[in-house]
């Protein structure tokens, strides 16, 4: 469960500590708004997350990381429109990561609290949200970043070697590097889809290894 959350957690984090890189690297003028979007489809998430997991307990007594297991596809799914450059991959993208990381807070409290029991709750919690900021610490830095000051470096070169002396001029450390256009996270976002579904993969291992506790908990429903 700590590693899916990572995966998953974390590469939804680190879109949303880039998202205003990312807004401006497509063009757009004003991120705040996308921001605003993606905050909004959070806490939709959230409450959604809360009532779809529900569902899946109470009406099929199905473990409930088959939630997490979903919702972390989803979050794939925003990822990779993302990384492919297809129409609109910015409001696709922000809805669909939204909803998804924000899902995994109210279906993870849950699931711990149902598989561990509450007499060390509150140690457990906190260690698996541990796996939220490591995750995008990790993602942000190797990955985010490594990727985009790579493209960016690219594009002052070639903007160096399209001026008047045609030379490429070296880049000084404290030249100011931008990237523009879908290829400066495109790659980021495919690679964060995928971990996206390795977690999901992890969360159906869950699944089939606590599918008895789940039935002795609510009861085999059709």
């Amino acid at each position: 469960m700590f590693v899916s959350l990572l995966l998953a957690a974390g590469s939804g984090l680190t879109l949303i500590d880039n998202l205003g890189q990312i807004t401006l690297s497509l063009g757009y003028t004003d991120s705040s708004i996308y921001v605003s979007m993606i905050s909004i489809w959070n806490f939709l998430g959230r409450v959604g997350g809360g009532y779809f997991s529900e569902i899946i307990v109470r009406d099929f007594a199905y473990p409930r990381p088959v939630a997490m297991a979903v919702v972390q596809v989803i979050m794939a799914i925003g990822l990779f429109y993302y990384a492919v450059g297809l129409p609109g991959q910015i409001y696709v993208t922000t809805v669909l990561v939204g909803l998804g990381y924000g899902a995994h807070w109210a279906i993870l409290p849950a699931a711990a609290s149902e598989l561990f029991g509450l007499k060390n709750f509150g140690a457990l919690y906190n260690f698996l949200t541990m796996a939220n900021p490591a995750g995008s610490l990790i993602f942000s830095e190797v990955i985010a970043s490594g990727i985009y000051d790579h493209y960016a470096k690219e594009q002052a070169a070639l903007r160096h070697r399209d001026s008047a002396s045609m030379l490429i001029k070296p880049l000084r450390d404290d030249d100011s590097l931008s990237c523009v256009g879908t290829v400066c996270y495109s790659i980021t976002c495919g690679i964060l889809s995928g971990l996206c579904i390795v977690a999901a993969a992890l969360s159906l291992i869950v699944v089939y290894r606590t599918r008895r506790v789940y039935t002795q908990l609510y009861g085999s429903r059709g």
